[in-house]
């Protein structure tokens, strides 16, 4: 395995022929995102020099880009991210749930994807809150965070939208707390119907009100009758919408939460090795069971770069969201009426006082706390040595 190897990487040492060979393809998001990626935790950003204030060991540290599809800013954002979710939480069972486009509208999907993303996450909290509130399911109203992936394993476009539920809800009078069943949240066949009309509902109305864009193999499509033709299949076959076992504690599912809400297409553990023949990734064979699924593929470094691209989302496009009992400036409300009618001690009231967390890693020589003693702008590079001796702790007794 080729040790630290990273996607920036091979962005910097592939890049800029890639940008070369699809002059005039890329979108401005596309090249603002490899931009970032490149120059993330470089002299290009500026940065910092840190020191221990233990035994004056000091270091560079350069600034992340903070891109939302950078491989290495994601761990400092899921952390920010958890801590603010972890209020919310309640002693009750999880569910996960998975809505997924089929292959003939994720097509269409991938040159619309503000509408058609956008389109996955109404159709699938529509489904999930409707089901749930019917009395012959459940009856409450519950509460769902969603998170948007568009991409499969071996980072091929697969846009599905990943759902957490608590086992149960507010009753619509607002008097109690409606519980699911233990290992049963709602059922699928129902919920893949619901979900099934909803979205060809949704699609044939943006494709009447002419909001949808084709070009390339799927120009055809903007004749009426050919676009009916392509999305005939779907009505007839069964979705991909399916529940997983519920989680064991809250505690298990901040743990699902920190590894796929701020997921990127490909992590940096995933890479084997970027040589000659391209890039080495290891992968999941989903078609595959036990140790077969696990795989390891090697793409041309165009290829790779493509497929990551693939993945960038519209600017200002929310992927992560909450619906009905977390949803919008009413949920802190309703965690507080859930908690009552759960019994549960309301959370403490933030403290004022307390430090934000510090996330630099300690010191390597002693473990001891570093703090910032020097910024550096942009492209250039910190004074060396740092004068350090003043903020060594005194050991006095």
């Amino acid at each position: 395995m080729h040790a630290g190897l990273e996607v920036a990487q091979i962005f910097r040492s592939a890049g800029p022929a890639y940008r070369a060979a699809h002059d005039g393809h890329l979108g401005l998001m596309q090249l603002k995102v490899m931009t970032a990626i490149e120059n993330c935790r470089t002299a290009a950003l500026g940065g910092h020099v840190e020191a221990c204030e233990d035994c004056g060991h000091w270091r560079v540290a350069y600034n992340s880009c903070r891109n939302r599809h950078c491989p290495k800013c994601q761990g400092a954002a899921a952390r920010v991210w958890l801590a603010e979710r972890e209020a919310d939480l309640l002693p009750v069972g999880y569910f996960h749930v998975v809505f997924t486009l089929p292959a003939e509208i994720a097509a269409i999907a991938f040159q619309n994807k503000s509408l058609l993303y956008d389109l996955l996450f109404k159709a699938a909290s529509q489904t999930m809150l409707t089901i749930a509130a019917d009395p012959k399911h459940l009856g409450p109203r519950i509460g769902i965070t969603a998170v948007l992936h568009t991409w499969g394993s071996a980072m091929t476009h697969h846009p599905h939208v990943h759902m957490i539920v608590p086992g149960g809800g507010i009753a619509l009078d607002g008097t109690r707390w409606i519980s699911s069943r233990p290992a049963f949240l709602l059922p699928v066949r129902v919920l893949d119907a619901l979900f099934r009309r909803l979205i060809l509902t949704g699609l044939l109305a943006l494709y009447d009100a002419g909001r949808l864009f084709f070009a390339g193999n799927m120009a055809a499509l903007e004749q009426r009758r050919a676009f009916l033709r392509h999305i005939a299949p779907v009505r007839k076959k069964r979705w991909v919408v399916y529940a997983k076992p519920p989680f064991a504690g809250p505690q298990a599912v901040l743990a699902y939460l920190s590894r796929y809400t701020h997921r990127v297409a490909i992590s940096n553990r995933r890479l084997v090795a970027f040589d000659d023949r391209g890039v080495t990734l290891r992968y999941k064979d989903y078609r595959r069971d036990g140790p077969e699924r696990q795989r390891v593929m090697t793409l041309p470094a165009d290829e790779f770069i493509r497929r990551f691209l693939l993945h960038v989302l519209p600017r200002g496009f929310h992927r992560i969201r909450h619906y009905g009992l977390l949803a919008g400036s009413a949920r802190k409300d309703a965690i507080a009426r859930a908690r009552a009618l759960l019994h549960v001690a309301p959370e403490p009231p933030p403290s004022d006082n307390v430090d934000p967390p510090d996330h630099r890693p300690p010191c390597p020589c002693c473990g001891g706390h570093m703090i910032v003693i020097e910024t550096f702008a942009r492209r250039q590079q910190p004074r060396a040595p740092p004068q350090i001796v003043a903020l060594t702790r005194s050991h006095a007794p």
